[in-house]
């Protein structure tokens, strides 16, 4: 059963995270940019310089992350509104990823999206994004920061003053003990 869990929730999180949201993505260019009618690198060349170096940072941490969250944590990513649909963590993962960003997936994410969004040329996608960012953070401190204090308590409070939300090395680091 556990292991079905597992599959679930990697099911899920495929199919939202690397299917779904650049489709919507994609789609939000295809219908709004035509009347913006801003670009924002038009040489394909460049944007395929600036989106691919993007992208593989994206898909590193989103996968290192989740690699980390299964053989370190012994859990795994997906928990929506506080409902665990893959087994939850186990042990706080401070290691890998979770060295650099409390989120390094939502990092990825959003580093693939940015991606995405340069490499098809959108500025309605990058202007998506912007607006986006400030939810998903919303999100993380009312649900997944709030469990994770009660699931790890002082350990994760230590974790959360020394290591940033999601962009790795915006806060100034203190040595996590």
């Amino acid at each position: 059963m556990k292991y079905l869990r597992f599959i679930t929730g990697y099911l899920i999180g495929v199919t939202l995270f690397a299917i779904f949201i650049p489709y919507i993505l994609i789609l939000v260019s295809e219908k709004l940019d035509p009347s913006v009618n801003v670009h924002l690198i038009n040489h394909f060349s460049i944007r395929l310089w600036v989106s691919l170096p993007v992208f593989c940072l994206g898909l590193l941490f989103a996968v290192w992350s989740n690699i980390s969250l299964f053989f370190v944590g012994k859990g795994g990513p997906t928990d929506v509104f506080n409902v665990a649909i893959s087994p939850r963590s186990l042990k706080l993962v401070v290691t890998g990823p979770y060295r650099f960003s409390r989120n390094p997936m939502v990092f990825g994410a959003m580093c693939i999206y940015f991606s995405i969004a340069v490499f098809i040329n959108s500025f309605t996608d990058l202007i998506f994004l912007v607006v986006l960012i400030p939810l998903i953070i919303l999100y993380l401190k009312k649900t997944e920061e709030k469990r994770l204090t009660r699931d790890f308590g002082d350990e994760f409070l230590r974790y959360k003053a020394s290591v940033a939300m999601v962009v790795p090395f915006l806060k100034i680091r203190k040595k996590y003990s």
